[in-house]
């Protein structure tokens, strides 16, 4: 294969993937004002369900629009020779392969970001504003695109180093010690992502004395779940829309209610919700999870340790010799389909996860309650309550409205 052949296959992946996105893009939208199923049918009223609908169409617009915008600036990078432009600034700056490493791939992430900042801050300030979910600030937005930047650049910067100088130093061997660093560095985030990351942006508080409280420490003490604390988060600073989640396993195990879900929902559907979320611990998702994970990151590394020497990589775009940030490029490219897939099955696997969380509730809790909370929560967010079922098996990591409420019926 000649290195024309390789741009343009490039270029092929690139086109058939926008291809793609804008098909199922157009056939989801096409359900949009579908009429909802029986068990669904009192989650909107007419007015609350024209007003998820036209949330629906202008979010549909944006990201045919987005999307667009990205294929055409992406094309345009590839046929002006863009990224031959910025390795040769980073050469330019510095001789050291991992310094050079950081700016190009540091330089195509903050130009990139910088790019799509306004569709962003678009969203936030036109589309969720106009519909009454944005509670951000601007000087909020800003800090918050700061304080992402400092992120990246402390632990990407990092971990993006320390790859490259074990690839230097072990040759294609690095993937198996890029691998062990990796899932190292993904148990550390696993286990301190709440703790450590999640307070950067965000004020997290154990829950108050209350009616609540106890009711939740009844229900964990009466299912053997051992938690130090159930925390509230400030989501409301920046969206009306609820949500909990919970992470880490073993002692830093948390549960995290977000305060606009407390706002939200009765006492019993928090309940419901709670059992929920400690179901996610006892079938151990977050471990499978994890397990997951790593085995398909290992299979990555292991593909990329197989091409990243091969000097067609970095003549497909121009650069006479090869190198180990332009591998990564064209690689990240080249896996797209394989990355697809796996993506795929990853959705497929969280949704039988989701399933077995609602059963753990509907064992130990109140099935009802929990239908009801999530009905509530779909009504507050406007979720689009008829997709496509080919954008549900490929993209969507939980089970439909309707899917959950069937389930749960059972």
């Amino acid at each position: 294969m000649n290195p024309e052949v390789l741009f343009y296959i490039l270029i092929g992946i690139l086109i058939f993937n926008f291809t793609k996105e804008t098909v199922l893009s157009l056939l989801n939208a096409r359900h949009f004002k579908d009429k909802l199923s029986e068990e669904i049918a009192d989650v909107y009223d007419s007015k609350a369900y024209e007003k998820s609908q036209e949330y629906k169409k202008k979010n549909h617009l944006f990201s045919l629009f987005r999307n667009g915008f990205s294929l055409t600036i992406t094309l345009a990078f590839f046929g002006a020779d863009g990224f031959l432009y910025v390795d040769s600034i980073a050469r330019y700056l510095t001789s050291n392969e991992i310094l050079i490493t950081l700016y190009f791939l540091g330089g195509l992430f903050f130009v990139n970001d910088l790019i799509y900042t306004p569709f962003s801050y678009y969203k936030t300030f036109v589309i969720e504003e106009k519909f009454g979910f944005n509670k951000t600030t601007k000087k909020l937005f800003f800090i918050d695109k700061i304080k992402s930047w400092l992120l990246m650049l402390f632990l990407g910067g990092l971990l993006i180093s320390f790859i490259t100088w074990l690839y230097l130093k072990t040759g294609n061997l690095f993937w198996v010690y890029t691998w062990i660093v990796v899932s190292l560095f993904s148990l550390f985030m696993n286990l301190f992502y709440s703790s450590l990351l999640v307070p950067l942006f965000n004020k997290q508080s154990p829950l108050e004395e209350g009616i609540l409280k106890t009711k939740l420490e009844n229900f964990a003490l009466k299912v053997g779940f051992q938690l130090d604390k159930i925390f509230v988060i400030d989501g409301s600073k920046r969206s009306s829309k609820a949500n909990a989640y919970f992470s880490g396993f073993g002692s830093k195990k948390r549960i995290v209610l977000y305060d606009t879900l407390i706002h939200d929902l009765s006492t019993d559907e928090i309940v419901a919700v709670f059992a929920h979320e400690i179901g996610h611990s006892k079938r151990k998702h977050v471990f499978y999870n994890i397990v997951l994970s790593t085995l398909i990151t290992g299979l990555t590394l292991f593909i990329l340790s197989l091409l990243i020497d091969n000097p067609l990589l970095a003549d497909s775009l121009g650069i006479s010799f090869p190198s180990f940030h332009v591998g990564i490029v064209v690689f990240s490219i080249l896996y797209t389909p394989l990355s697809e897939f796996t993506g795929m099955l990853l959705n497929i696997v969280s949704r039988i996860f989701e399933y077995q969380a609602d059963n753990y509730a509907k064992e130990n809790s109140n099935a009802n309650d929990l239908i009801q909370a999530l009905k509530k929560l779909s009504k507050n967010s406007l979720s689009n309550l008829t997709p496509h079922k080919s954008l549900v098996y490929l993209y969507y990591s939980h089970p439909t409205l309707l899917q959950r409420i069937q389930n749960l019926n059972k």
